[in-house]
């Protein structure tokens, strides 16, 4: 795979910084081919790619960083970034591409971005796999989940970063519903996640301060989404079935009428060493693949 370009795009409140990686053949464009893939985090941005996209020489390979993440600097004041606006921006970012309809992984916040872009423009997207969405709307602990995030983005505003983040990781950490006292319960202290415990005063971190309620809280059109012309696949982590977002994924699939397909590893099992975590990204390429280039709506378990 070549090195990546980097491009901006001005849209509407921010400018967009991507990267593209042409394939082995050194073509931008996929026509005739595989179409391109575009891997969608948030609020990750493309640095957490570059082990997943490193799997897919064969195809052009297009990371962004999404508005207000990392290079992606907003231009107005904004205090929220909705799934709706995310989806906006990756609405105008394959336009700008110009390849034609293009294959799509999204995990996490970024999944639901990419649910909220294929349910208004299924025409730009042949195939969305959404891996693990935490929308907990559709959850039976819906109103647990929701309050909780709630909760973490008003610590945040309160307290700063390192106190919203433990509760953040206990969050996204418990197995099973969340029970009706989860806010209430005694946190650990933050640096036993290596946390800062002083607040330095700053609000600018992307998922506490202007994604997670947004993202949670995001209704998603189900009506639109079993009626696109997208094939739609939703992952599952296969260590994580137990987790909010996993959980999350699977009654989304349910919704849709279909199977979920178990990916190897967690929630973040693509990792090869970003962040300092390290999944199992081989494997979950490999599943990835067989998921683009079969008809399949699912596939066996690894």
């Amino acid at each position: 795979m070549t090195e990546p370009t980097t491009h901006t795009l001005d849209v509407p409140g921010a400018v967009l910084h991507y990267d593209i990686r042409a394939n082995d053949a050194g073509n931008h464009n996929d026509a005739g081919d595989a179409p391109a893939l575009l891997l969608v985090g948030s609020p990750m941005d493309a640095s957490g790619f570059g082990t997943l996209a490193g799997h897919f020489t064969d195809r052009t390979v297009v990371t962004y960083d999404p508005r207000g993440t990392a290079r992606s600097r907003r231009t107005d004041d904004a205090a929220e970034v909705t799934p709706d606006e995310h989806a906006d921006d990756l609405h105008r970012l394959i336009s700008a591409l110009d390849v034609g309809p293009v294959d799509v992984f999204a995990s996490s916040g970024g999944a639901v971005n990419a649910l909220a872009l294929v349910a208004r423009h299924p025409e730009q997207v042949r195939i969305l796999v959404a891996h693990e969405p935490p929308a907990a709307q559709v959850l039976p602990d819906r109103e647990e989940a929701l309050a909780a995030s709630v909760d973490i983005h008003e610590t945040y505003l309160r307290s700063g970063l390192g106190p919203a983040m433990t509760k953040f990781i206990v969050l996204v950490g418990h197995q099973g519903p969340i029970p009706a006292d989860f806010c209430a319960q005694e946190f650990p202290d933050p640096a036993t996640f290596g946390l800062p415990a002083e607040d330095d005063g700053s609000r600018d971190d992307p998922l506490l301060g202007q994604n997670i309620v947004s993202c949670t809280h995001y209704q998603h059109d189900f009506d639109a989404l079993r009626a696109a012309s997208t094939r739609i696949v939703i992952g599952a982590g296969a260590e994580s079935s137990a987790e909010l977002a996993c959980r999350a994924g699977v009654a989304v699939a349910e919704r849709l009428g279909i199977a979920p397909v178990t990916f190897p590893s967690n929630h973040a099992g693509f990792l090869g060493g970003e962040y300092g975590m390290t999944g199992e990204p081989e494997a979950f390429a490999a599943t990835l693949r067989e998921v683009l280039t079969t008809d399949r709506e699912a596939v066996p378990a690894p």
